[in-house]
């Protein structure tokens, strides 16, 4: 079963959500961050992001940045910026992308189910990150930024959402990148006990985005319930803050790949005949692959259309099917040197909305090399965690993200 539970959030002032309303911690660096909240000192951003508030040369790591976090959320509590729910709640979160929509369940999920794999993983986690959103849950006493989970999709569950959009909803706008957000609260008793009831007939939730988040909460929890001699169980560090899409509204964005510098010796003649051991390389027609198991290659001036052969991936294996697995196992691996592209330095990733325009303007200012992909499926990506296997590195980008600030989930209730 899907344990769920409602809680007490603190989210936005009305008037002040649009203003609060940030992009998640992960997808911009600080320099970035800087400027998205330079005149603005109500984003959210000063919260997941305290570094900005400290002088340049600051540590990200250090003990300042995570002290200054804690102090901006009080501050933005205190300021009655963020107001606190007066009674546990649901909250049902709504995003459009263009034509695209997808709603989801705003709730606290079971750090024991997580433990358990009844809430399962498809990435590994670094141990900087895992550290930092450990130290920065704990110092802040909240989940800031919500895990992104999704389940297999229930009739049931859509029937009880729909009527809930019907319904006016407490934020609806549009934020900077175009993208409109809709959040509604659910407080009613009859409500929130229908949503706990369909979850319970789920048997698995699964991490999509937001693994350090999970695994930090985690390690959060397992710290305190060792230091708390009344542990019960029911505290609200067992819980972490999450958003829970059905996997029919997931949308997954290719994750591109360019390589900065081709080997020593290596011509463009070379590299093709290595390629073709593989592949079937033709002339492309387009920038962008339109069925699996085929890639996109610009290389100098020219796009190649790559199509992997039958002897490179085993139907029975749902990592070795992934076309990010069959471009690292048979190209980048093999023939550019890249062994291990979560950590090698001669390979950047370039995900999401940017698409394969930042790869031809990344090649035309002198890279030498871009690959265009066929996105993952949320099916693949569901199969792959069942089987507790693991995705490679940079394999989905999910889009829309979640906006930061619109709820919080504090370990006092």
């Amino acid at each position: 079963m899907a344990i769920i539970q409602p809680f007490r959030g603190y989210r936005p002032n009305p008037v002040f959500a649009e203003q609060i309303a940030s992009r998640p911690y992960d997808v911009i660096d600080t320099i970035e961050a800087r400027k998205l909240a330079k005149d603005n000192p109500k984003s959210f951003l000063h919260v997941v992001k305290p570094e900005i508030d400290l002088p340049e040369n600051t540590d990200l790591y250090s003990e300042q940045v995570y002290a200054k976090g804690a102090e901006n959320l009080r501050s933005f509590i205190e300021q009655k910026w963020l107001l606190q729910e007066n009674v546990p709640a649901f909250y049902v979160y709504q995003q459009r992308m263009g034509k695209h929509v997808q709603t989801g369940i705003v709730a606290r999920a079971s750090v024991e189910e997580y433990d358990s794999s009844r809430i399962r993983k498809h990435e590994r986690t670094r141990k900087t990150k895992e550290d930092d959103r450990t130290r920065h849950i704990d110092s802040l006493n909240a989940n800031t930024g919500p895990v992104f989970l999704t389940y297999r999709h229930r009739k049931n569950v859509d029937l009880i959402i729909e009527k809930i959009v019907l319904t006016k909803p407490i934020y609806d706008f549009v934020a900077d990148d175009e993208i409109k957000h809709t959040f509604w609260i659910v407080r009613e008793e009859s409500k929130i006990n229908a949503l706990i009831s369909a979850f319970s007939n789920i048997d698995l939730l699964y991490v999509a985005d937001g693994h350090h988040r999970s695994a930090s909460a985690s390690r959060v929890a397992a710290a305190r319930r060792t230091a708390n001699p009344n542990h019960t169980g029911k505290e609200a560090y067992n819980f972490f803050l999450s958003v829970i899409f059905p996997d029919n509204q997931m949308k997954i964005l290719a994750y591109n790949r360019v390589i900065l510098a081709l080997p020593t010796r290596l011509t463009e003649k070379k590299l093709l005949a290595q390629i073709a051991e593989n592949f079937t390389i033709t002339p492309a027609k387009s920038r962008i692959p339109t069925t699996p198991k085929t890639f996109k290659m610009r290389l100098a001036d020219t796009w190649y259309h790559l199509e992997a052969k039958k002897n490179t991936y085993n139907s029975a294996d749902p990592v070795s099917c992934l076309d990010v697995a069959i471009l690292q196992n048979h190209l980048l691996g093999p023939i550019l040197g890249i062994d291990d592209p979560r950590t090698h330095n001669n390979i950047k990733f370039v995900g999401g909305s940017r698409g394969v325009d930042e790869l031809d303007r990344l090649v035309n200012a002198g890279v030498p090399l871009a690959f265009s992909l066929y996105p993952t499926s949320i099916s693949q990506l569901l199969s792959i965690a069942d089987a507790k296997k693991i995705m490679p590195p940079k394999s989905t980008w999910f889009e829309p993200k979640l906006r930061s600030g619109l709820i919080v989930h504090s370990l006092n209730d």
